[in-house]
């Protein structure tokens, strides 16, 4: 999929656990594994502020878009 997701690179800039930011988002633990590692097909944006709330960052911070590799297709 060519949307990435760097919940990982801003937990580590914050300090923070990943338990910790599921319970200041107010989801599970479980919920924000499949977001963080790219398996989700969907985010809502309600979640997706919270997690830009608590980790103090712009959505382009935990998203972004990258071109599949053309000998993939």
């Amino acid at each position: 999929m060519p949307i990435v997701v760097d919940i990982d690179v801003m937990l580590a800039r914050r300090k923070m656990s990943v338990g910790d930011l599921a319970d200041r988002v107010g989801i599970t633990p479980a919920n924000l594994a499949v977001l963080k590692n790219g398996r989700a097909k969907a985010v809502r944006f309600a979640t997706l502020a919270a997690l830009c709330e608590v980790l103090r960052c712009q959505p382009g911070d935990l998203l972004r878009w990258e071109a599949e590799d053309a000998a993939g297709e």
